[in-house]
């Protein structure tokens, strides 16, 4: 009875005092002292596994045969957007299973907000942005969850790849207008030759007069007085003036020019594959159109192996992707065989009622289903956090609940981060270990990477079980 009244005691003040917060900020990467002690694990496993049986099988073929890709989208908030967790798990697949390419990426830094480390994006000019946090105002946000676009006909944006692991050969620009850019792997430069008016200068020497050195120059006192804006005839030695002349003197002007390439279009974005290597490639404004809007870029090799993609929104929910039909249609263009699903977090920093968190997640997964039938999905559950560093967050705790009932009701698979990062009472332990940030909302680096760890760790024993039973 005493534990039952305190529990109520923890859970009334909370909301008595926790602030209603949105997860606006970026991940920030803290710089902490580890503990030795490592997070106690609860049952780590993927709840309902026979949901991604298909998944399953074909990670076998690429591991058995060498010859086909697995595509995996991760999909989430800021916990995702920064690519720690999802970076991991990339990794540890690809290490495995064979890297067939980084999938999804985009230009975070040309729309002013933080991404992962892996390519390098400059541009030109500088992009409007938009992102699915905000309310729908017609703006053209679809896969990214952040819209990046500009009225202006004359940019170029160049990707460098950071991580020559990375390297690709094939690129799809995701985008909602045809007709919208141009492709170029290389720029040629052009010799302009021109001509401009010659400068001379002449040193004044001691005993010279203004009619002296216009005799020399053969040009009046007056054009020498008017190019120096002088007022008088006094001039000093030691001093420098500007001769006019209509002489004239060769310039060369060199510009720099793209040199396209061969691009084909889908329903969803504009494709190129070349034979070799690439890890630069510009993205040109095509002069058909006035309108541009960039979605994403999604980037892949010729080997056989995962391609794991991530797509996350510093505060987003599931109602803001279901704001955007877009982004469900673009989501097509990944090709995805598995979608892994981490939301929640700012679901209960706004106290929404674990019924409408449901109801919501479960919105955005049909909407994923319809415009992607095949694909199987996997639900991970939010992890532990404190309102205002300080009051545990039950929220989270109900719809963890909420989402292993409703995954085995309607047939997806869970994995519960929740408790596998120790539950409702870990955070200040956690901390301590150092895998929590200051906000105690947002994890550390290390953090981050133990998700994925843990992650991974319950994907391959449910992978070994499935092989062991075909």
């Amino acid at each position: 009875m005493k534990n039952s009244i305190l529990f109520f005691g923890l859970f009334f003040g909370q909301f008595l005092l926790a602030q209603t917060f949105t997860d606006t900020t970026e991940v920030m990467i803290d710089s902490v002292s580890i503990d030795t002690v490592s997070v106690v694990e609860f049952k780590n496993e993927i709840y309902n596994a026979k949901a991604i049986t298909r998944f399953l099988q074909k990670l076998d073929s690429v591991e058995s045969i060498k010859q086909n890709k697995v595509r995996i989208v991760h999909i989430g908030d800021s916990h995702i957007q920064a690519d720690l967790f999802s970076g991991k798990m990339r990794s540890l697949l690809q290490e495995q299973f064979g890297n067939a390419g980084l999938g999804f990426t985009f230009p975070y830094n040309l729309a002013s907000t933080n991404g992962s480390h892996y390519i390098k994006y400059s541009s030109s000019i500088s992009f409007s942005n938009y992102r699915n946090v905000k309310p729908d105002e017609g703006k053209p946000v679809g896969l990214s969850g952040i819209a990046l676009y500009t009225d202006k006909n004359d940019f170029a944006i160049e990707l460098n790849v950071r991580d020559k692991s990375y390297a690709f050969n094939s690129i799809k620009i995701v985008a909602p207008i045809k007709d919208n850019f141009n492709l170029a792997k290389t720029t040629k430069n052009i010799v302009i030759e021109s001509s401009k008016p010659k400068v001379i200068y002449h040193k004044i020497k001691s005993g010279e007069a203004l009619s002296i050195i216009a005799n020399k120059y053969n040009c009046t006192v007056l054009e020498i007085k008017k190019a120096n804006n002088l007022r008088s005839n006094t001039i000093q030695a030691g001093k420098t003036l500007r001769i006019p002349t209509d002489e004239k003197e060769p310039v060369k002007i060199t510009k720099s020019e793209f040199i396209p390439v061969t691009i084909f279009e889908d329903n969803y974005s504009y494709n190129y594959a070349s034979e070799e290597s690439l890890d630069k490639i510009y993205i040109t404004s095509n002069d058909k159109t006035t309108d541009f809007s960039l979605n994403g870029i999604i980037l892949e090799n010729n080997n056989s192996g995962i391609v794991y993609s991530a797509i996350g929104v510093n505060g987003a929910k599931a109602s803001d992707y279901l704001k955007y039909p877009l982004f469900f249609e673009q989501l097509q263009a990944i090709e995805a065989d598995l979608v892994v699903i981490s939301l929640g977090t700012n679901e209960s920093f706004d106290k929404r009622e674990t019924a409408v968190f449901y109801t919501e997640l479960e919105e955005m997964l049909l909407s994923i289903k319809k415009q992607n039938p095949e694909v199987e999905i996997l639900l991970t559950t939010p992890p532990p956090s404190l309102f205002q560093r300080k009051y545990p967050n039950t929220f989270v705790a109900s719809y963890t609940k909420a989402i292993i009932e409703f995954a085995e009701k309607n047939n997806y698979a869970v994995w519960d981060m929740y408790r596998n990062m120790g539950g409702l009472y870990s955070v200040n332990s956690n901390a301590k270990k150092g895998l929590m940030s200051r906000d105690k909302v947002h994890y550390s680096k290390q953090g981050y990477e133990l998700q994925g760890e843990l992650f991974f760790k319950a994907l391959m024993e449910t992978y070994t079980n499935f092989k062991s039973v075909e």
